[in-house]
């Protein structure tokens, strides 16, 4: 099952670039990972 976090990845896009370094915390198996992958992924970073 795959949740849509596009707010996030807005929130990721809109803020690169600024230079400030980014970090993504939560609990265990929240979807940290897989949020970056999605960036990278649709980023072709």
């Amino acid at each position: 099952m795959v949740f849509n976090r596009n707010l996030y990845l807005q929130k990721l896009i809109s803020a690169d670039g600024n230079g400030m370094i980014k970090i993504i915390t939560g609990i265990r198996r929240c979807g940290k990972s897989f949020l970056l992958f999605e960036l990278s992924k649709n980023r072709n970073i």
